[in-house]
């Protein structure tokens, strides 16, 4: 009623100016605005912002390559590789190894195919099985005596020059018996291509002694921990000729060369595994050894010294 009459009165009062309706309306507008910006939850400044976040966290993105200490981001972390940038491989002390990976594994294949000669890694020989006297552990590899029983002797053809020798294989018996055995020595031609003469102690964890001869399987092995390569200088070695044998490796030997004023010369391999420098070229120098699969092992500092056994802190991966 009160609103009514007040309307009622206002209608008796003398019509205002046309001009001052828009200034009120401004007025009207303006004291709406302040009601909003101070009443309580209202932040009409704030609406074209993000929400503010939790107190003593951080929001991030799920890219778990970014993410480095907590509540931090490191600028270089989660980039994709620099397409230029080739791996390589370094050197590893003696018993480490490293997987080829998928690409890397079919050139590794073929290199080790190229350099094994008749023995590759992967194949399985089948022949028989015959046992020798060892004696004192020595043989055509010239490693000379060892305490070492469970060895054998490679059939000429597989024994091919000695790159059998310090080779290791596994040796399987038709029963399913086996025995680890490392090549120091060269069966005569008697023997046929893949038979093993194996030392009484290496015969005897297949099959009786008087069995005297047994068909078997065998396969190339790289041993877990052999120790480390070591080399050796024949007696008579010089400046002016020389001859360098490499014992103690995990995988078969391919190659050895002497640096040289020329570069790296690669050595002939005699039948009685030394690697011969007729004319001296090289002897005494850095010595640098490639095994079956391609690895290559780089010596230096070791002495001319003459049939002495020379340790270094070497050995080729296991595969």
């Amino acid at each position: 009623m009160k609103e009514t009459s007040r309307s009622a009165r206002r209608r008796g009062r003398r019509p205002r100016p046309r001009s001052a309706v828009p200034v009120a309306l401004v007025a009207a507008g303006a004291l709406v605005c302040l009601v909003v910006a101070f009443r309580p939850g209202g932040h009409p400044a704030d609406a074209g912002r993000p929400a503010a976040s939790a107190a003593g966290g951080s929001r991030e993105t799920s890219d778990p390559g970014r993410a480095t200490a907590a509540g931090s981001t490191s600028p270089t972390a989660g980039r994709s590789p620099d397409p230029t940038v080739s791996p390589s491989v370094s050197a590893r002390p003696s018993g480490t190894s490293a997987r080829p990976s998928a690409s890397t594994a079919p050139r590794a294949a073929a290199t080790a195919a190229s350099l094994a000669g008749r023995i590759r890694p992967g194949a399985v020989y089948r022949g028989v099985a015959t046992t020798y006297d060892a004696g004192n552990g020595d043989g055509s590899c010239s490693y000379g005596p060892s305490d070492d029983v469970l060895t054998a002797a490679m059939n000429h053809t597989d024994y091919e020059t000695s790159t059998a020798c310090g080779a290791y294989v596994l040796v399987r018996a038709a029963g399913g018996a086996t025995v680890t055995v490392r090549i120091t020595n060269e069966c005569p031609t008697g023997c046929a291509p893949g038979q093993l003469d194996l030392s009484a102690q290496a015969f005897a964890r297949l099959a009786k002694l008087s069995a005297g001869r047994i068909p078997i399987t065998w396969k190339l092995l790289s041993p877990g921990a052999p120790g480390t390569v070591a080399l050796r200088y024949k007696t008579g070695s010089s400046r002016y000729w020389c001859a360098l044998q490499v014992i103690g490796h995990r995988n078969p030997v391919a190659r050895l060369e002497l640096r040289s004023d020329g570069g790296w010369r690669r050595l002939p391999r005699t039948a009685y595994n030394y690697f011969l420098a007729e004319d001296g070229g090289g002897c005494g120098g850095t010595v640098r050894i490639t095994d079956i699969y391609g690895e290559r092992l780089t010596v230096e500092g070791i002495a001319l010294r003459p049939d002495a056994v020379q340790p270094t802190r070497l050995q080729f991966a296991r595969h």
